[in-house]
């Protein structure tokens, strides 16, 4: 967790709103069906929105994943990475996107 939000999801609002919102749901993921533990916000949180509530606790922000679901939703970044070698065999830094 980071610094900037501890404050943020250690709060009774913050509780209250995750409970109610896994128990709306289940407690199934909204993904992939499996049960779930993770109440996941779709704009992620920062900074500059960690104060407004109608980013943090808006039900139409949540959804509720299982740990499967959440990982591949915060490491599919990750998941592209493509390494490929020269003609020794050592391994070269994985090809960059061109934007």
């Amino acid at each position: 967790m980071k610094a900037w939000a501890k404050s943020f999801y250690l709060s009774a609002a913050w509780e209250k709103t995750r409970a109610a919102y896994l128990m709306s749901q289940d407690y199934i993921c909204e993904r992939c069906g499996q049960p779930a533990k993770i109440v996941h916000h779709k704009c992620w949180l920062n900074r500059e929105n960690i104060n407004d509530i109608s980013v943090t606790l808006c039900w139409d922000n949540l959804e509720a994943l299982c740990q499967d679901c959440h990982n591949k939703e915060h490491h599919k970044q990750e998941r592209h990475k493509r390494y490929r070698f020269d003609e020794n065999g050592g391994i070269l830094p994985p090809y960059q996107k061109n934007n």
